[in-house]
């Protein structure tokens, strides 16, 4: 029966008064204020009605009876108990203040109980969110006196429930190995305590969707439609099966592309340099996307700051073309009356609103807001970044709302690695991305290691004197040590400088100047022999070392050979000689990039052309000039080709020639299968008396290219992270010009610089020198391991063509990590 219809009978027509009853903590009178006459001048049911809702909305009372009695309204009431504490009870894995954070019961407020339910669902919640799904959550009120009580929640957290399985139907194009790449949720394995995306998340699964209709998209397929996304608990395997529904239709290229423009003023031909989809190109919708943002910007340029960007497409479902016209029209004129930055709690307001290619009073244009919102959460220092327009003012201005999250932005890394040419290594950095919340990067960082010790201090300014313009600044102080490919240290203090260009989203240039000093040193043991020359006058290599020399510390004639513990290079001794030189370079590095992942590219290009001045001042003279390219693409799904060419050359001026230190030195990093500096020029007068090859001397010419083909192995589970990988190396490095001779000792590289040499032959003019460019090549295969303790790489090559004096290492192993 309704309240309405309890308190009719009861009815008399006038209610003089109004009684309170029951009442502890709120006064009569405020409870009386919500009862108010109709226009008759008297309470009726219906105001008695509406007046006990009204009480029953504020949450101080379980419960309201009202009657009529005598002319007078009699309310006794009973007041919700006030909770003197909360409490939670079971939780580890979430802190107390966290989860009163997240229910609207407060202490010292009144209990509701209806309330209290909901912020057991919204506990129960919390957990879930954490991929804790087995989780139950009991309140209990303990009563106290004087109508108080206390909130305890009682938490079973339960197991973390992970993502057992992520399965795909209706994939043709892309197994399900390639597909679980594009997606941020992964599958539980044995390394689930290193992992956050395993857990499940209905948030993160359907923000895999777009990222797998992003993915087709990209590749051609316009029709595609990823159906649907369910996650199944399994309670047998107590976690989810996550599905994915694929609907990929057919891959479409581009057909013809054009830009039509509506602009009188404007000519579509001057647009027309700005496309970034090319007939014949795979269907792409991000290149689209560029598009109109580049044809929207030049348009913008050359004064049209409303024009508008369409485009349209004509699809040609036999022959799987999409024929594109970029329609541009004059638009809606519309202006910027405010940027409003919310939610910047460190991060300072130019640092935002500087990402933006237009401010207060510009024309509004929704592209380069895009843009902006782009840059802006790939800075790093935002967990969201949201902007969104709303009226102004007037009907032509618009104001722009910035709502940002701040995350933090300090690094602090401990990082290890090992590899069998350089050792144990550590390094332990402090880095922030965003210092003083300017925007500004600083790093510091010492390094530790089997051969190698030193420190780095670096900063970058990402906006030079206000432009879009990089500055970094490096100071560096490094010791290498001698190792069984080098046989001398060195030691290099000195800084640098560079500013680095964006000319467009693929294309940088990055200017860089250095000032460095560099000092050589060895061992004693390995310059012992420097009063003599191993070679006799004749030319030819006498049978015993030191026969008939004398040693000039002594006096007398050399009893041991002094070769037998090994010699150190003439030209080594020569750089030690000439002493401590400082090098001033100023160079460039141009850099060209299509990949589509810089991370795991399957597809497009990079290429770098670096280019290098010395003699800016300093001791040394030379022009360095050295280019890579890497090329990607997916010759069949998970299988991933590659090719890498790289070459460089080298060249002394002003009277000089290229130092031995400054040398191009290859090994490993230019054909596998060789110890690094084991291919190339070397000291040859060496060999007859410590029975090896001597010091690399490097040249001043290389080239070399690379094949590789990675496939995944599709039997280890996907977060294992296990690659494999053939290759098929070649390259060169020839064109010693470095001294050959020490006028300190006497010494020279005796004999030719020549193009052929044998070891072990006497009684002829030895070859100090192989000059030549004899081509090295290798077959290997690799295992790449993404691990846990950060990226592992396992080489084992053949060398096919070599030397004789050639170092050669068919095992090599690399790695490290950051945490």
């Amino acid at each position: 029966m309704s309240l309405t219809a309890r308190v009719a009978h009861a009815q008399t027509p006038t209610v003089n008064s109004i009684v309170v009853q029951g009442n502890q903590r709120v006064e009569a009178d405020t409870i009386r204020s919500y009862f108010r006459q109709g226009a008759s001048g008297r309470l009726d049911a219906f105001q008695i009605d509406e007046g006990v809702k009204a009480l029953y909305a504020t949450g101080l009372f379980q419960d309201i009876q009202p009657s009529v009695q005598g002319g007078r309204l009699i309310l006794t009431v009973v007041e919700n108990p006030v909770i003197n504490r909360i409490a939670f009870e079971g939780n580890k894995k979430v802190k107390d203040e966290q989860l009163k954070a997240e229910i609207q019961s407060k202490e010292r407020g009144t209990l509701s109980r209806p309330v209290v339910q909901a912020d057991t669902a919204r506990l129960v919640e919390v957990y879930r969110r954490s991929g804790r799904f087995d989780i139950r959550v009991e309140p209990k009120i303990i009563e106290l006196p004087n109508n108080r009580v206390d909130l305890v929640f009682e938490i079973t957290e339960g197991g973390k429930t992970g993502v057992k399985t992520i399965e795909f139907v209706g994939n043709r194009a892309y197994s399900a190995y390639r597909l679980k790449d594009v997606i941020k949720t992964s599958e539980t394995g044995i390394l689930a305590f290193l992992q956050t995306a395993d857990i499940f998340d209905p948030d993160r699964i359907e923000a895999d969707r777009e990222l797998l209709r992003r993915f087709y998209l990209k590749h051609g397929y316009i029709d595609v439609r990823v159906v649907s996304a369910v996650g199944e608990y399994d309670p047998n395997r107590r976690g989810f099966l996550i599905t994915f529904t694929i609907e990929e239709g057919e891959q479409y290229r581009f057909g013809t592309v054009d830009v039509v423009s509506n602009v009188r003023a404007l000519d579509a031909a001057m647009l027309r340099p700005r496309l970034r989809a090319f007939p014949g190109d795979i269907y792409n919708t991000e290149a689209v996307e560029k598009t109109v943002e580049d044809l929207t910007i030049e348009a913008a340029k050359r004064g049209y700051s409303f024009g508008t960007v369409r485009p349209s497409a004509t699809r040609d479902a036999q022959a799987r073309i999409v024929k594109l016209v970029f329609t541009v029209d004059e638009g809606q004129r519309a202006y910027i009356e405010r940027i409003n930055i919310r939610g910047n709690t460190r991060t300072r307001d130019y640092v935002v609103r500087r990402e933006f290619d237009l401010s207060e009073g510009d024309a509004y244009n929704r592209a380069l807001v895009n843009r902006a919102e782009r840059r802006l959460k790939n800075l790093g220092y935002f967990k969201t970044v949201k902007i969104s327009p709303e009226p102004g003012s007037a009907s032509d201005r618009i104001i722009l709302n910035v709502d940002v999250e701040e995350q933090s932005t300090g690094e602090f890394s401990v990082s290890g690695g090992y590899s069998t040419s350089d050792g144990f290594l550590a390094e332990v950095s402090i880095a922030e991305r965003n210092l003083l919340g300017r925007g500004l990067y600083g790093k510091t960082a010492v390094q530790y290691g089997q051969y190698t010790k030193g420190i780095q201090v670096s900063f970058v300014e990402p906006y030079f004197l206000g432009y879009r313009i990089a500055l970094g600044l490096d100071v560096n102080y490094k010791q290498q040590d001698a190792t069984s490919y080098v046989s001398y240290a060195t030691t290099t203090i000195g800084f640098g400088a560079r500013l680095g260009f964006t000319l467009r989203e693929d294309l940088s240039l990055q200017l860089r100047y250095s000032l460095y000093q560099q000092s050589v040193s060895i061992p004693d043991y390995l310059s012992n022999c420097n009063d003599i020359n191993p070679s006799s006058a004749s030319g030819t290599y006498p049978t015993a070392p030191n026969q008939g020399r004398i040693d000039p510390a002594t006096g007398s004639a050399f009893t041991t050979n002094c070769w037998a513990d090994g010699e150190s290079s003439v030209a080594v001794k020569r750089e030690i000689a000439d002493g401590t030189k400082i090098t001033s370079l100023v160079g460039y590095t141009l850099s060209y990039n299509t990949l589509d992942s810089n991370k795991g590219p399957t597809s497009g290009i990079m290429t770098e052309l670096r280019q290098d001045l010395a003699g800016v001042g300093g001791d040394v003279n030379y022009v360095r000039t050295a280019a890579d390219l890497y090329a990607y693409h997916q010759i069949l799904p998970d299988l991933i080709g590659s090719l890498h060419l790289q070459g460089g050359i080298m060249g002394g001026w002003g009277g000089q020639n290229v130092r031995m230190l400054d040398d191009f030195k290859m090994g490993s990093n230019l054909v596998r299968g060789f110890a690094t500096n084991g291919i190339g020029p070397r000291d040859m007068t060496q060999y007859p008396w410590t029975g090896s090859s001597g010091d690399a001397l490097g040249g001043t010419r290389y080239w070399g290219a690379s094949l590789e083909v990675q496939t995944p192995l599709y039997f280890l589970p996907k977060d294992a992270g296990i690659t494999v990988a053939a290759y098929a190396d070649a390259g060169s490095v020839w064109g010693y010009e470095g001294p050959t001779s020490n006028p300190a000792t006497g010494e020279v590289l005796s004999g030719n610089i020549c193009s052929t040499w044998q070891p072990g032959v006497t009684n002829r003019t030895p070859c100090a020198v192989d000059n030549a460019m004899h081509i090295r090549s290798s077959v290997g295969v690799g295992l790449i391991w993404n691990s846990p303790f950060g990226p592992l790489r396992f080489d084992y090559a053949i060398p096919l063509s070599k030397e004789p004096y050639d170092n050669v290492q068919q095992f090599k192993f690399g790695g490290g990590t950051k945490f």
